[in-house]
This record gives structure tokens, sequence and C-alpha cells, in this order.
């Protein structure tokens, strides 16, 4: 195949998604729904808690009730099952380029990756056998980095040649200033701005770390004092970090320096709409977040839904 041919189909592909999208955004408006709704809802009883979105305005959410994968369009809010679960949860979701799903398998002290274009598991990786709660997900360059809610420890799968997925997990522990005490501890994950180290909440202390990838020592990120209790999914954008605080129904937006040392916050979002939200992607300029709703009766007649805001720079 000739090398030319390559950027030709990806921008055929593109304009392909651009004039898929744009007759959705008309029969939406032929049919008298609104584009790219403020509010959509997940199906009865589905238990949301991770989101994930692209590529294009497709967003993909992971059932805290038996593992099933649900995607949806956000131009116009519906949605199908694309993978059956393996009966235990899945909770934070991380997609690739190359549109595999990255998924935390909670108390199950799994990870598993899924094809999003077949449903189909394309590798599956136990962490450990102990009490666990494998809660988010982050990918970086060369790795996939699960947080354990339940542990003082991080894992690691190497993304090998061309983002092979055989290498096994390696466990990294949680050192320095990190102290796990009771409850849930890490949570949310992210990079620094420099992309040098990562970010991670803890759920119980409010606090956020910086953790050295190679060695897993944590140190305590200056934010003036402000606390993140209840500090869940974490979104980066440029110097911006959007922390989801779930039981608080609200979004601390916080601004780092490079190094993500330290942090100021310059913004709470909230909305009428929230009802625990847990987790948040972008898309453009709106942030969307799945209610988990931990707060009310989780039966399978329980109505979830996603809920849409304005970013905030």
């Amino acid at each position: 195949m000739s090398t030319a041919a390559i950027p030709d189909r990806l921008r055929l592909r593109r304009r392909l998604g651009a004039t898929l999208a744009a007759a959705l955004i008309m029969i939406s408006a032929t049919a008298g729904a609104r584009p790219f709704p403020d509010r959509f809802d997940l199906p009865d009883g589905f238990l949301p808690e991770g989101i994930a979105i692209g590529p294009g305005p497709v967003a993909w959410f992971g059932s805290r009730a038996d593992g099933d994968i649900y995607r949806a369009n956000l131009i116009t809010g519906g949605g199908d099952v694309i993978s059956q679960g393996p009966g235990t949860p899945s909770v934070g979701l991380k997609i690739d380029r190359r549109e595999r799903l990255f998924v935390a398998g909670g108390p199950s002290g799994t990870g598993r990756v899924v094809q999003t274009d077949s449903g189909k598991i394309l590798a599956d990786y136990q962490f450990t056998t102990e009490p666990s709660f494998i809660n988010d997900v982050l990918l970086t360059r060369h790795s996939a980095w699960f947080t354990n809610s339940m542990a003082a420890e991080l894992y690691a799968v190497p993304l090998g040649h061309k983002h092979d997925l055989s290498q096994p997990a390696r466990t990294v522990p949680l050192g320095g200033a990190w102290e796990q005490g009771e409850g849930f501890g890490a949570n949310g994950i992210t990079t620094t701005p420099d992309g040098r180290a990562l970010l991670v909440v803890h759920s119980t202390s409010g606090l956020l770390y910086r953790v050295d990838p190679a060695t897993g020592v944590a140190v305590v990120v200056d934010l003036g004092g402000t606390s993140l209790v209840n500090g869940d999914g974490m979104l980066l954008r440029g110097r911006t970090l959007y922390v989801v605080q779930n039981q608080l129904n609200q979004i601390a937006v916080i601004r780092l320096d490079r190094a993500g040392d330290s942090g100021e916050l310059v913004g709470t979002i909230t909305d009428p709409d929230f009802d625990v939200p847990t987790t948040v992607a972008a898309f453009g300029t709106r942030l969307y977040l799945p209610n988990a709703r931990f707060t009310t009766e989780q039966t399978p007649q329980t109505k979830f839904w996603v809920t849409a805001v304005r970013q905030q720079t």
C-alpha cells in the first residue's frame, strides 16, 4: 500500500464522519428534536459510572450492574449496548486512537480492553485477588494506568509496539506522602500539564497527589486549602483540571502550574440536573457527566441520565 494513501483514507473518513454528523443533525431537526441535547437518558437500571468520548460525537458508558458497554450518539442522545458485560461492574473508561476501550473492573480486581466496533474483548487483566476496587483509567503514551481505591497501589499495563496488549501489568505501590487511610483512596487519575507525572485524587481525604510514574512516590499538590473530598473522575484540558465531586453534585475547576505541583480553585460548576455525577469527558466546549445516583435506591427500574454542561477556562 502506498504511504500516500493513508492520509487520503483519514481525510475520507473524516469527511464521511462530518457528512454523517450533518445528516443526523438534519434528521433530529426534522423530527423536532434538539441536536446535542443537554440531557439524555441511559437504559433503566443501567447503573452508569464511567464515560469516554470519541471518535466523533460518540460516548461510551459502563454498567455497574453487569459490565455492559453502552454507546450513545451525542447528537441525538440515542444509543444501544455494544458489548455484553462479564457479570462484574464496568467502572472507569478511556478510549484510544485505535478505538479500543480500556475498562476498570471495580471489585473484580480486573481491567479489560474492548474493541468498540465489534464489542470483542481483546485483553483481560487480573491486577489483584485481594479486596479491591479498580476504579479509573488513564492512557498515556506508553501505558494504561488503573487506580485501586482499596489499596495504595496503581497498575500499569505496558502498551508495546503498535500498542500491543500482550505484556503483563506491573504494580506500582504508592509511597512518599500518600496516606491510604479508611474509605476510598485513589480514584480519578490524569497527568500533570507537562505530562511528566500523574495526578491522583484521594476521595476520602480530598487531597490531590502528584505521583512519579516510575517510583510511585507521591507528594501533595498545594491547592491553597481547597478540598477535593468526594473527588471522582478527572479531566485535564491544558492547565485546567476538572474534578468531579460526586456526592457534592459539583465539578471543581482547578488552574494548575505546568508541573502540577500547585494549583488554585478558579470556579465550581453545578447544575440542577446533577444527581451524583461520577466521571467526565469532553466534546467541543461541553462536558458530559453520567449521573450514578448513589443516594437513590438502585433497582432495574431506576432512571439514569447524562448531563451536559459548558466548560470553564
